[in-house]
């Protein structure tokens, strides 16, 4: 699938499939919800796109993996 029809596709899931899929992405990549460091550069810009992500939903920073 390339960029664009990732895009399409998460564009048309719901807020709540959004959330599911960017947790199970996390959690596959041993990423916790809150771990981010303000002002820290990270290696990888994947994930630093899913610790910003997940700051946007205050209701994944509650949830327990």
């Amino acid at each position: 699938m390339n960029k664009e029809e990732r895009i399409k596709k998460f564009k048309s899931m719901s807020s709540m499939q959004r959330q599911e899929l960017i947790l199970k992405k996390m959690k596959e990549r041993g990423i916790e919800l809150g771990s981010g460091i303000p002002n820290k550069k990270y290696d990888s810009k994947e994930v630093y796109e899913l610790i910003h992500i997940t700051s946007c939903f205050p209701e994944l920073r509650e949830k327990k993996i």
